[in-house]
């Protein structure tokens, strides 16, 4: 049996590791970005087409007596300038207006209350809330059902798109500018869904927000989004059915967390540089039923964190054609994992390849035709898989899982030092991690086409 982790070189060969990564670095620099700037990728943020038929409201009106003197189903068009907030909507009328538009908050409360069925809020700015934590002063608060928030601009509020016990609600491209400076844990969150069901939050973007909310709220697509330094770029609990997919995280605390949620697709996404001591690209605690597939995790800290995962003993979890590169570790678990499935992943250029915490292992753990940069085998018959299995035994991550405090010495020479003396005189045999029994000789081409897209 060959020692996987402990000898470079073999299945993937320097020179492709060289190409991919310079495509990693290429990829995750393009999807970077400022807080000045509207843009994260290419996508820029227009507001939606002026509607044919409105009532024209000019800048400096009384804008809640124009929704109030309105009738159902109409739609105000509000002039470039400053109009004042509160604004309570609750008939079925479309405001719409270009970003031009600003609708400022008094100081006090959410800036804009839809609570209405069917009302939309369209292409304009709104600036500011009130500044209570306790009240989740937000910049729009969404309540009815089939509402529509699409190309608006949110700066300057506490909380910033807030929609709570709705269904079938549109969160369209919207650009939401968190304060991008201070704690993270004392920004409000930046889109949240609460109680809320059959919902789409596709082609957002989120900068130097705290979160991206999930809570309670089944059945919703979350789609085409980009987050960049916030906390967590998604944070599922208690969230059921619910896809994720073709969003871009990068430079988050955490991109996605999935905690006692079930039946969750996670999908093409981009996961990059969750950093600092608990940056993960995916955290998963007692959730089941995943399947995690397609996703790009560039470095990261941990790549996919997992705890407890899944916690009924009838669910599993799926992990295909994921490319894990360039962290400190691709995939730590909290303990010995059971009813997981790893099938068809790279791993490539990163410090370590699986951990488990406490001293377990992931022998229960079901791998299958995994690339791993480190693997010495051989393939004789040139079937592109290894004729001998892929075994990962690590003496360092063996004693760092005991003794965390070694993980000072991550990346320095004094650990790999201890592997490969372990090799050469093996006074002390590391225990086995992992085995993938016909592992892939090389990962597929990744050029960054597809993550972060659908």
């Amino acid at each position: 049996m060959m020692r996987g982790a402990a000898c470079n070189g073999g299945g993937l060969g320097a020179l492709h590791r060289v190409c991919v990564g310079a495509a990693v670095l290429l990829v995750v620099a393009s999807c970077d970005s400022h807080a000045d700037t509207a843009v994260v990728g290419e996508r820029p943020h227009e507001a939606p087409a002026r509607p044919d038929d409105c009532t024209l409201v000019t800048a400096g009106s009384n804008l809640q007596r124009a929704i109030d003197d309105t009738l159902e189903g109409s739609t105000l068009c509000l002039e470039p300038g400053d109009y004042v907030g509160p604004l309570d909507v609750t008939k079925n009328v479309t405001i719409w207006g270009p970003h031009e538009a600003v609708i400022r908050s008094s100081g006090k409360g959410t800036t804009i209350e839809l609570g209405a069925d069917g009302a939309a809020l369209l292409g304009v700015t709104i600036d500011g809330s009130g500044g209570r934590f306790d009240s989740l002063d937000a910049a729009v608060h969404v309540t009815g059902d089939h509402n529509r928030v699409e190309g608006v601009v949110v700066r300057n509020a506490v909380f910033g798109l807030l929609v709570e016990k709705a269904n079938y609600a549109s969160i369209r491209n919207n650009l939401v500018l968190g304060p991008d400076e201070g704690p993270l844990g004392l920004r409000g969150d930046g889109i949240r869904l609460w109680e809320t069901r059959h919902s789409v939050v596709e082609g957002n973007e989120v900068i130097g927000s705290r979160d991206m909310v999930v809570w309670y709220s089944s059945d919703n697509r979350i789609v085409d989004n980009a987050v960049v330094r916030s906390r967590y770029g998604t944070h599922f609990m208690y969230s059921h059915g619910n896809v994720l997919e073709g969003n871009r995280y990068i430079d988050n605390v955490v991109g996605v967390f999935i905690m006692y949620s079930r039946n969750v697709q996670v999908k093409r996404n981009l996961l990059a540089r969750s950093s600092g001591p608990g940056g993960m690209g995916l955290g998963i605690k007692e959730s089941g039923n995943l399947a995690v597939s397609d996703n790009f995790f560039v470095a990261n800290t941990k790549g996919v964190y997992m705890d407890t995962s899944p916690l009924d003993q009838d669910d599993f979890n799926r992990f295909e054609r994921n490319a894990f590169y360039h962290s400190e570790v691709a995939v730590l678990m909290h303990g010995s994992e059971r009813r997981n499935t790893f099938k068809d992943n790279a791993f490539v250029s990163n410090h370590s390849q699986v951990e488990v915490e406490g001293g377990g292992d992931a022998l229960g753990v079901d791998w299958r035709e995994n690339a791993f940069d480190d693997y010495a085998g051989y393939d004789m018959d040139h079937d592109g898989y290894g004729d001998i299995p892929y075994e990962l035994r690590r003496l360092s991550s063996q004693l760092a899982s005991t003794y965390p405090q070694l993980l000072f010495f991550r990346g320095a020479i004094t650990l790999e030092l201890l592997d490969a003396i372990s090799l050469l005189f093996p006074l002390v045999e590391p225990h086995t991690t992992l085995i993938d029994p016909r592992p892939k000789m090389s990962a597929a081409t990744w050029d960054g086409r597809h993550a972060g897209r659908r």
